[in-house]
């Protein structure tokens, strides 16, 4: 039987691209907070992991539609390069998270396979009554890092300052937050 504040998401994304280039971009870890500011708010690496990045620990400061923030850690567990990886999440979130990368000819189909209980007081208390909202943020937040992706895709393949510049950026956080006191130390 699961709890209330149990959740499990599967996304999926098809994007223009390859597998590697979309292994790149997820995979780099403080890149989040650049290419996909609307969730990532701030991201800091604390362990560098092995030379598959296994074991890499990572420190996130994030959110998505609703004014709440999380603060938690992943370490990277296992390592399929360019084919995606798994992490393990500890902190406001605790659960396993699986970024699968399958080329289609000139897309990548991305699939994130989230399995989480939610541990920040506030989701854990009212997950009984506001798991809809709270799965609704996750929606969210997933269709902006989605966006995010296909821009920075774009961003990387220009072939000039003057077309790079013609890309939209990506997606602001709604509910801005003061960074100056919530960086990640």
């Amino acid at each position: 039987m699961s709890k209330s504040n149990d959740y499990h998401f599967i996304t999926h994304w098809r994007v223009a691209g390859t597998c590697e280039e979309v292994d790149a971009i997820i995979g780099d870890a403080e890149g989040l907070k650049r290419w996909w500011p609307s969730v990532y708010l701030d991201t800091k690496v604390l362990e560098q992991g092995d030379a598959n990045n296994v074991g890499k620990k990572v420190a996130l400061y994030t959110k998505g539609w609703l004014p709440y923030t999380l603060r938690w850690n992943f370490v990277v567990t296992e390592n399929r390069k360019p084919n995606g990886f798994t992490i393990n999440a500890v902190g406001d979130f605790v659960g396993r998270g699986i970024w699968k990368f399958e080329q289609a000819r000139n897309n990548c189909n991305v699939t994130f396979d989230w399995k989480l209980e939610a541990e920040k007081p506030l989701l854990k208390a009212f997950s009984f009554l506001l798991k809809p909202i709270f799965s609704f943020n996750h929606r969210w937040a997933m269709a902006r890092g989605e966006e995010s992706l296909t821009l920075e895709l774009l961003r990387r393949r220009a072939t000039s300052d003057e077309e790079r510049n013609r890309i939209s950026p990506p997606p602001s956080p709604t509910f801005p937050h003061n960074l100056t006191n919530n960086k990640i130390l």
